[in-house]
């Protein structure tokens, strides 16, 4: 098929694992699909290459009528036969899908920070912000053990294992802010439907979780700002610390740097981290920011993210925040 079309397939082959482990047999029978057809992938392939991900070109054709669950036939034809709309919402959309589900991986990782004072988070790629409420949610941490329950319904499931520090109680948080290129208003209709639509189409619990977390959100609007995150972080980062000590963290964000802005990324938070004007956590492919595995026991085989605390990988995350094997002791 050629070197370009060679890599996109492998691109839909590895999303189709990503797809499967995460509940959705018909996205992961459309990503093998994809990879298996050359007309399809050609016609992907004339796209810009960070509008060629997946979760966006599945996206846009249900946006347009595509039926899911339904077959790959369905997704073929609308691609093939397109007029230009379903091309039109992919070059003028973004897969912006704020899992607040992965609150209940991220909330360990703020309460192993141990502050003293309630926490300023910032968050990088915030979209519409929606997981800057961990202190808005209930959690249900499923152990070898039995379990640990905190917070008020609804509570986020997860299976934890390893070490994980478990906070007996809803974290406190004084500020929430985040930055993002076209940040998502929770208040506006348009973006909000989008925002279900990416959610994938068997995935009803987190259907269920993301209109709560809406709700959530537009009880009080956190403090968004448009730009570049390379650009603004630093400033922000100021901001926050105004309000209280300062986490900025994210989650499948750095997947669509260049791999240029990733080291230049990687760079600035550890800079920021060193000086003491913030800690960080991140949640995010372990190829993205390989320098977070130093140390780190050898990747399961199964489709997993790594969840890192001051650039160091200290467990590792199902992508929507289902599951948390921590494998560090907290520090």
């Amino acid at each position: 098929m050629g070197d370009a079309l060679d890599g996109l397939a492998r691109r839909y082959t590895e999303f189709a694992g990503w797809a499967l482990s995460g509940g959705s047999p018909c996205f992961a029978r459309w990503a093998d699909g994809v990879a298996s057809d050359p007309q399809v992938l050609a016609w992907i392939a004339t796209l810009p290459e960070p509008k060629q991900q997946p979760n966006l070109v599945f996206a846009a054709a249900r946006w347009h009528g595509v039926a899911a669950p339904g077959p790959y036939a369905g997704l073929r034809r609308a691609l093939l036969e397109d007029d230009g709309a379903i091309r039109a919402t992919i070059l003028r959309r973004a897969t912006q899908t704020n899992e607040a589900g992965r609150l209940a991986v991220l909330t360990p990782a703020f309460a192993a920070l141990r502050t003293e004072r309630p926490l300023a988070l910032l968050e990088v790629g915030a979209s519409a912000g929606l997981c800057l409420y961990p202190d808005r949610w209930g959690y249900v941490w499923s152990t070898p053990d039995g379990g640990t329950a905190v917070g008020p319904e609804p509570r986020l499931p997860c299976r934890v294992g390893g070490p994980a520090p478990l906070p007996a109680a809803p974290l406190e948080v004084a500020w929430r802010g985040g930055v993002d290129l076209h940040p998502l208003d929770v208040r506006d209709d348009d973006a909000t439907a989008w925002l279900e639509t990416l959610v994938w189409p068997e995935n009803d619990d987190r259907r269920a979780v993301l209109r709560h977390a809406l709700e959530v959100a537009r009880a009080e609007p956190p403090h968004l700002v448009a730009g570049d995150l390379l650009d603004e972080l630093p400033r922000l980062v100021a901001e926050a610390a105004t309000h209280g000590p300062v986490v900025v963290f994210h989650t499948a964000v750095v997947m669509y740097l260049s791999d240029a802005d990733r080291l230049r990324f990687d760079s600035l938070v550890r800079t920021l981290v060193a000086d003491g004007a913030c800690r960080w956590v991140s949640t995010e492919d372990p190829q993205v920011l390989p320098s977070v595995l130093d140390g780190a026991p050898p990747l399961p085989a199964d489709p997993t993210m790594v969840l890192a605390v001051d650039g160091r990988a200290v467990a590792w995350a199902h992508p929507h925040g289902r599951s948390l094997d921590w494998f560090a002791r907290p520090a």
